[in-house]
């Protein structure tokens, strides 16, 4: 089989099949196109059989070439993937791809948005809407994260039960563990002018974030108005929806919220995912130093 013919059918699969983003396909097209001038004459039969030797010699090859940890991670993920594509083909019984641990990554500090840019992003959300309603659902679906520091999948599960708001919600998180978290005046202002406006019933087993075609609200509509509003307002990329729980958790830890506290109303399981917001407070308070004290 032709070397164009599998990545064609590659391409085909991420693009139309798995629907993956341009940059995704052009990189896991690329790493398979890699794979392929290693090995030569190939066909679904022969990737089939690839084992863990083999993928270990093709990620040392790139890790020569200077590629750093994490993206060698994703190297070794498009990899795998592109195996198990080759396995599906051949009908194999079991799909999976040959196990292996990637390379350690150090995580990153998350990236807080400030108090201001979170207020403008959720206006400008607001204002560039198509319509009004539209508008104040994204408004309140921000302000749930940035006011409550709630996940964005959090606020999409809520269903019309959860209405009229009280001063407290309970949230229903990661393990089905729930949690109750205080509602800011703000909060719940901005989603009672979404009720008020919506077009859609909002009955109590239904969800409470309606699409434009009155169906649930996808976590991609909003992570694609996010990106919109932080363009417009030339905030950098990592100005996401989850950047606003991020930014509750920081502004809170900084007014003096004590760790435990704090890991109770992020729903965290353990203290140690809400130690890394000391960090990050720690790195905002050193960026504020460093552009205001005149001998930094």
């Amino acid at each position: 089989m032709k070397r164009a013919d599998l990545l064609e059918a590659w391409h085909s699969h991420l693009a139309q099949g798995r629907r993956r983003s341009p940059h995704t396909v052009r990189a896991y097209v690329a790493t398979a196109a890699r794979l392929l001038d290693e090995l030569g004459d190939s066909d679904w039969d022969s990737l089939s059989r690839i084992a863990a030797p083999a993928l270990r010699a093709q990620l040392a090859r790139r890790r020569a070439d200077g590629i750093s940890n994490a993206s060698a991670a994703r190297e070794l993920s498009a990899l795998k993937a592109f195996i198990r594509f080759a396995r599906e083909q051949t009908g194999a019984s079991d799909p999976a791809p040959p196990r292996m641990r990637g390379p350690r990554i150090k995580k990153g500090l998350p990236r807080p948005v400030t108090p201001d840019e979170a207020v403008n992003l959720a206006a400008t959300i607001e204002e560039d809407a198509t319509e009004p309603w539209i508008g104040a659902r994204d408004r309140a679906v921000l302000l749930l994260l940035y006011g409550a520091g709630l996940r964005i999948a959090e606020a999409l599960s809520l269903t019309g039960a959860a209405l009229p708001l009280d001063e407290t919600l309970v949230v229903t998180g990661k393990g089905a563990k729930q949690r109750m978290v205080p509602l800011l005046p703000i909060v719940r202002d901005a989603v009672a002018d979404y009720v008020g406006k919506c077009p859609w019933p909002l009955d109590k087993a239904g969800p409470l974030f309606r699409g434009a075609k009155g169906g649930p609200l996808s976590q991609g509509m909003v992570q694609k108005a996010m990106t919109r509003a932080r363009i417009a307002l030339g905030l950098p990329p990592s100005a996401t929806p989850h950047a606003l729980r991020h930014s509750f958790a920081t502004h809170l830890l900084g007014a003096g919220a004590d760790l435990r506290s704090l890991q109770e109303l992020l729903g965290h399981a353990s203290l140690g995912s809400t130690q890394i917001y000391t960090k990050v407070d720690a790195a905002v308070l050193l960026d504020v130093y460093r552009s205001a004290h005149p001998r930094s």
